[in-house]
């Protein structure tokens, strides 16, 4: 536990990784003196809120659904991807309520998640080798010296985009579209056809038939905001901190600090060095903190990173996100998760099966469907051998008909990558195999409820 003087910038006395080297700072520092007059996109309000749900979260009462865009495009800002990435969250949302009986918290990858860190700072094609690209708030995808140049306007250009989109969230999660009311509705037009499509329609035939015997009791969703609303939160890795720094107000209602670029941050698997910038930045803000844990993660490191970023053991405040790869949970999960037990921490334990199931399959990156369903059901049986809540689930995902990740109901093949191959960086999980993956999500959670019943008919007797 540090107890040296935070403040929003004290992270710049720190070594950091994973952040470009701009050729004019001059130009970067007038870019951040700009964006810290522009006003907040989230409020303290809400990632309190936020935070008090996923403490429910941490207790075993609700779980997390967390996902969205590997790294958003400015030149894929269009409404109708928004709406369904958004309708794809919501549908998911709906199999896990109804099959597990909890509240799910919904969080975005979305309305800031621009920046990506990277294995290596340079990459080669046919014999030239060029910056890497790091997200569209840091330069571009197209493969020229030019494009690849940090250009500090494109902070700028990611606050804009940002509080575009979560103008239009705002307005489908208040608005009406979310109404449970109408579940067909949300059916997209390429799952019709898919294998989960009837099991969809089944669930939504048995909301319907809930939601008409509410009414005939007198309980209308007009009458009831809960039934035709939803909260959406957003998130993204806290990467560039210049841009988060510029973001970071004081909350007049409490006099803490809080990171108004989204409602949750996390600290990526590359950046979680308890000496570094990402640390020393995420433990002064008052926002729920997710942790990537990956393979190289030891037991007692990651008590130490828990007491930085959570020394007051508050519950709801720090997610770890467990990343190791489908056939690496048994070796790692384990000693993790018994080491926070032992002390005595709270955390929400979430899974994201998809950054250690990428492989490269003719010339493409993908990552095999069977892998990632697999690291989620060991995360689960890990789970509940240990007597934990398996919290939540963190994955990359579109709305869109993308073939990306190969394998799902539809069996995507390595052929099938180069037909909608359209991510700017890692694959993503078309609104199908997002489905179906709630699905598996169900009945996990019908096997850690059913678990949760027998404790409690055997502490009865």
């Amino acid at each position: 536990m540090t107890t040296e003087r935070w403040t929003p910038d004290s992270w710049r006395s720190k070594p950091i990784v994973q952040v470009p080297g701009y050729p004019d700072e001059a130009a970067l520092a007038a870019v951040e003196t700009q964006l810290a007059t522009f006003p907040p996109l989230v409020f303290a309000g809400e990632a309190r809120k936020l935070k008090r749900n996923l403490a429910k979260v941490a207790a075993g009462e609700a779980f997390l659904l967390q996902g969205g865009d590997c790294a958003e495009s400015f030149l894929e800002h269009r409404a109708d991807n928004i709406r369904d990435f958004f309708r794809v969250l919501l549908q998911m949302a709906v199999v896990l309520t109804y099959a597990g009986s909890l509240p799910v918290v919904k969080v975005g990858r979305v309305a800031g998640q621009f920046a990506k860190p990277r294995s290596s700072d340079n990459e080669t094609i046919n014999g030239v080798t060029l910056p890497s690209y790091r997200g569209d708030i840091i330069n571009d995808a197209a493969f020229t010296p030019e494009a690849r140049i940090p250009d500090p306007h494109r902070l700028l250009m990611a606050y804009r985009q940002s509080a575009a989109t979560l103008n239009l969230l705002r307005a489908f999660a208040t608005g009406g579209y979310a109404n449970l009311d109408q579940a067909h509705q949300w059916m997209l037009g390429f799952v019709k056809e898919s294998p989960q499509s009837s099991r969809y329609r089944e669930i939504a035939d048995r909301i319907t038939e809930s939601l008409d015997f509410m009414r005939a009791c007198g309980i209308d969703p007009e009458a009831h905001p809960e039934l035709r609303t939803t909260d959406l939160y957003t998130s993204h890795e806290a990467l560039l901190l210049g841009f988060e720094q510029a973001l970071t107000r004081v909350d007049s209602t409490s006099g803490d600090w809080y990171a108004t670029s989204g409602h949750m941050l996390w600290i990526g698997d590359r950046t979680r060095q308890k000496d570094h910038a990402h640390l020393e930045f995420c433990r002064g803000v008052k926002n729920p903190i997710g942790l990537k844990c990956g393979p190289s993660l030891k037991a007692d490191e990651l008590i130490e990173l828990i007491d930085i970023l959570n020394p007051e053991n508050e519950p709801g405040r720090l997610t770890l996100i467990a990343r190791f790869g489908h056939e690496k949970v048994f070796d790692h999960l384990p000693g993790l998760i018994r080491a926070v037990k032992r002390e005595g921490r709270n955390v929400v334990w979430s899974c994201d099966p998809m950054h250690g199931n990428t492989i490269t399959a003719g010339g493409y990156k993908t990552r095999p469907f069977e892998r990632i369903l697999k690291e989620v059901i060991d995360f689960f049986a890990v789970h509940r051998a240990e007597g934990t809540h398996a919290g939540g689930i963190h994955i990359e995902m579109t709305g869109q008909n993308v073939t990306e990740c190969t394998g799902g109901a539809r069996a995507i093949s390595d052929a099938d990558l180069q037909d909608r191959y359209h991510t700017h960086c890692d694959p993503r999980l078309n609104a199908e195999q997002a489905i179906e993956l709630a699905f598996l999500l169900a009945e996990e959670l019908k096997k850690e409820k059913a678990g949760r019943e027998r404790v409690r008919v055997v502490a009865a007797e």
